[in-house]
């Protein structure tokens, strides 16, 4: 066999690299074999097989969640906005079934509607859901229904389905990056992934009714809830992609709607005539991002078209939102991405750039600016953009290939080989995995 040897140096150099989705994949598989076991449901107090303990749940969001906080174009600026999330947060929390949890409560800066829970506390909740509450108790009601998902384990339950192994063995992916942009910023599937694969309706039911009982114990009014779930059962029959990600994750359906009214009704009638709804504090607390919300919907029109495959009409709207927030992050970067689907390298280099001034600690720029290099052909310093998106969130495989695609255009045939086979023991199928596969036979490592 040509160059076994070399075949079988770099089998050893990365026979101990774990990536995130090895790690998912092996837990399920070894869970099944020696770590299945009964735990007693926090919320049901019942027993039930789950396979993630609950160090699993926090080791796997803690490896997990960054990459997608950084798919929704990192934790927002806005300080005082995230600190007032947060605050309505951690009183949620405080309140829920597994308080010891470590939550942490995020204001992402992805303009679409959506808000999700990883296992080990993490929850997400993205500007353009915000702009769309009305009051500190519907923010209170979504975060309750996110942390009903943590306490109830509904993450865990999947897994031991099936269901998630399933998912990570397909390579499926729920998030954003589903969207022209995403795909030729070389980012993949790598955002929410299985983990945040879509709940089943008794799952949304049983967060619902969590969200309730949190937010009341929180001496929010109930009332919150009916308006929280008054709009998602609005925005379910309208279908428009700003909302997409949010309805495949979280089915939403008349029946939740009702009963969400019958509860509150019945179950906690008193708490409406006592308990604050906090209008005004909401609205003085999000009135710097209410400032740039007509920028917001610009972006998620622009979504709109990118999902539809036309950046040419996408780029109208984000230039739209950039004459309203020119330092918006998420918008530069939206901009560049269109940029890079249009082959307009040097636009695309430099509204990354851009982004990557107004953000530095927020690393999807500098992948971004590795891939508007890697169109100018400038390999080197593609490389090292690639290097410090690695450095900063480790974990990509897509950065591994496109280090290795690099490098071969630099010429290092052998480091290029030792990106590709890294590659290659995460990602087997696709455009990529083919490229690295051919150039490892080409190259002599492979028969």
């Amino acid at each position: 066999m040509p160059n076994q040897t070399r075949l079988t140096q770099l089998s050893h150099s990365f026979s101990d690299r774990f990536s995130r989705r090895d790690f998912l994949y092996l837990a399920a598989a070894a869970s099944i074999g020696l770590c299945a076991g009964c735990a007693v449901n926090p919320v049901t107090g019942r027993h039930e097989i789950l396979l993630m303990s609950e160090a699993q749940e926090i080791n796997v969001d803690r490896q997990n969640s960054p990459h997608q906080i950084s798919a929704d174009y990192g934790i927002t600026r806005d300080k005082a906005l995230n600190d007032y999330v947060s605050h309505v947060g951690q009183s949620i929390a405080r309140n829920t079934h597994r308080a010891h949890m470590p939550y942490s409560f995020n204001t992402l800066n992805a303009p679409y509607v959506n808000a999700y829970a990883f296992p080990g506390g993490t929850i997400g909740i993205t500007r353009g859901i915000l702009l769309d509450l009305e009051n500190e108790a519907e923010l209170a009601s979504l975060i309750g229904h996110e942390a009903g998902h943590v306490s109830a384990r509904h993450t865990s339950q999947r897994m031991t389905r099936g269901l998630l192994a399933a998912v990570v063995l397909s390579g499926a992916s729920v998030a954003a990056g589903s969207q022209v942009g995403d795909l030729v910023a070389g980012l993949g599937g790598i955002g929410a992934g299985a983990l945040l694969a879509g709940y089943s309706r008794n799952q949304e039911r049983e967060a619902d009714a969590l969200g309730l009982e949190y937010m009341v114990k929180s001496n929010y009014n109930p009332e919150g809830f009916v308006g929280l779930m008054s709009m998602l059962n609005e925005m379910s029959g309208k279908n428009e992609s700003s909302m997409a990600v949010l309805f495949s994750t979280h089915p939403m359906s008349s029946e939740r709607y009702r009963t969400a009214l019958n509860d509150v009704e019945t179950r906690y009638a008193a708490h409406k005539k006592t308990n604050p709804v906090f209008r005004e504090r909401y609205m003085d607390n999000t009135a710097g991002l209410r400032k740039i919300g007509s920028a917001i919907k610009a972006m998620q029109d622009g979504d709109g078209e990118m999902m539809k495959d036309n950046p040419g009409k996408a780029m109208e709207h984000y230039q739209r939102s950039l004459q309203t927030a020119p330092d918006d992050y998420a918008g530069n970067l939206k901009m560049a991405k269109c940029h890079l689907a249009l082959k307009n390298s040097r636009q695309a280099h430099d509204f990354a750039l851009k982004a990557k001034e107004t953000y530095p600690e927020e690393p999807q720029a500098s992948h971004i600016l590795g891939m508007a290099n890697l169109q100018l052909r400038n390999f080197e310093q593609a490389l090292a953009r690639f290097d410090e998106y690695e450095n900063s969130l480790p974990g990509n495989p897509n950065t591994t290939f496109f280090q290795g695609f690099s490098l071969e255009g630099m010429g290092r045939r052998e480091q290029s080989a030792r990106k590709y086979y890294a590659y290659l023991q995460n990602v087997s199928q696709g455009e990529y995995a083919r490229h690295a596969h051919t150039r490892l036979q080409e190259w002599g490592y492979l028969q």
